[in-house]
């Protein structure tokens, strides 16, 4: 049996922090440290390294977006350490800065969301095996904003259904799922988003999901 995966949890306000912590544990996984400010957030996860790191976004020392930048930092110096980033609020540029070039072992989730555990329990394990968990609406909300000349105006609407859920993290097993089709169907349709978007064949297919989710983040 593997061992738990190991979380630092980074967040100033002492209730939220317990109860995020309080829901990491009763899901069998291990708190590696916690964190009330941006700057002790990344010594812990030097220190640590954890398999995740959760973090909000407005943290000391600033109050700003302090625990984004630790967040982006920490992506930089240790690739390996998948990010979840709590948000009171939608903010596209702050979803576009945490994802940067790099899709995997990346999740951005609205607070809202995350009173419900089994959300955050699901996002940890998708973002520890170097998935991606990003909240639908945020999803939603950068599809309205899509280029008229984009590449992706060429998917059908179901290939469209099918890269927003990969964009969410879910494998072709949890897309078939949700969208009630088997899951030969969803790789045929994974299949036509490749080549719509021009991604080279040669590459692997996880490299290629992840340069499909970056596409359709961008527009």
């Amino acid at each position: 049996m593997a061992p738990p995966l190991r979380i630092v949890v980074g967040e100033d306000q002492a209730l939220v922090r317990e109860g995020v912590v309080r829901m990491l544990e009763r899901a069998g996984l291990t708190i590696a440290g916690v964190a009330a400010d941006a700057t002790e957030l990344v010594r812990l996860t030097r220190d640590q390294r954890p398999d995740v790191v959760i973090t909000d976004i407005r943290m000391p020392p600033r109050l700003a977006d302090d625990g984004l930048r630790a967040a982006m930092e920490i992506r930089v110096a240790e690739p390996g350490i998948g990010v979840i980033v709590l948000s009171q609020y939608l903010e596209d540029r702050f979803v576009l800065e945490l994802v940067g070039d790099r899709a995997d072992g990346v999740g951005y989730l609205l607070k809202e969301k995350v009173s419900h555990p089994e959300v955050l329990i699901d996002a940890v394990r998708r973002v520890a095996a170097g998935r991606s968990a990003l909240d639908p609406d945020v999803i939603a909300r950068l599809v309205g904003r899509k280029r008229a000349d984009s590449p992706l105006g060429t998917l059908t609407p179901r290939e469209g259904d099918v890269l927003a859920l990969m964009a969410e993290g879910r494998s072709n097993g949890g897309i078939a799922e949700r969208l009630v089709v088997s899951v030969a169907a969803v790789e045929r349709h994974v299949t036509g988003i490749f080549t719509k978007l021009g991604l080279d064949p040669s590459d692997a297919d996880q490299h290629r999901r992840v340069l499909a989710v970056l596409r359709y983040l961008r527009g």
